[in-house]
């Protein structure tokens, strides 16, 4: 049994989270010819949490793939997607800086979910699990909100904030995973990661 995982995500703070837990991995990142951002497609009516194991899903068979393709010694693999909710609407990345306003705007004073997927693949078995949480946002006034994404922290983060940031200081009230709104939720993976045979 390996005692490493491969970890398909391009995000630092799951690579920071996975290093808590003390998980050795590797990177298995696309390649240049690959659209990873297609794959965060959402589809008509989808609701969030069929979206956010859908495309952890998609993005689990394409790294299968690429381990086969670049003939890599056997190892777990775990892919995560992390998707902002407030009702059925789904809030992802930010396409720039005026869309981040707008999606702060929608949250501001209201409390949304937090939805993040994680996967794991071993050999031919899959294991999944999903983690929700709620996070209320303290009303913001326009100033905030554009001081905010001034810092440049939004871009790039599903529902334009990073729970570990200079957001923090307008959130009232969190219930769940802070783990898992980061983008990788501890207790679960952990648990996904235990039955892939790995020790931990």
């Amino acid at each position: 049994m390996a005692d490493f995982i491969y970890l398909a995500s391009q995000s630092p703070r799951r690579r920071q989270l996975l290093e808590q837990l003390g998980v050795r991995y590797e990177l298995l990142l696309p390649d240049a010819g690959e659209d990873a951002e297609a794959l965060e497609i959402v589809l008509k009516n989808e609701a969030p949490a069929a979206y956010v194991k859908r495309v952890t899903a998609l993005k689990l068979d394409a790294a299968t793939e690429r381990l086969k393709h670049r003939k890599l010694p056997a190892a777990p693999i775990l892919c995560s997607d992390t998707t902002v909710a407030l009702g059925r609407t789904i809030y992802g990345k930010p396409d720039d800086a005026r869309d981040a306003m707008r999606m702060l705007r929608e949250l501001a004073g209201c409390t949304h979910r937090v939805l993040t997927a994680v996967a794991v693949q071993q050999g031919r078995r899959r294991f999944e699990a999903l983690s929700t949480s709620r996070v209320s946002f303290e009303a913001m006034t326009a100033a905030q909100i554009r001081a905010y994404v001034a810092t440049g922290e939004p871009l790039g983060k599903a529902g334009a904030y990073a729970i570990q940031g200079r957001v923090a200081m307008h959130i009232a009230r969190i219930h769940g995973s802070y783990s898992g709104i980061m983008g990788l939720p501890l207790r679960e993976t952990a648990g996904l990661l235990h039955a892939a045979g790995l020790k931990i």
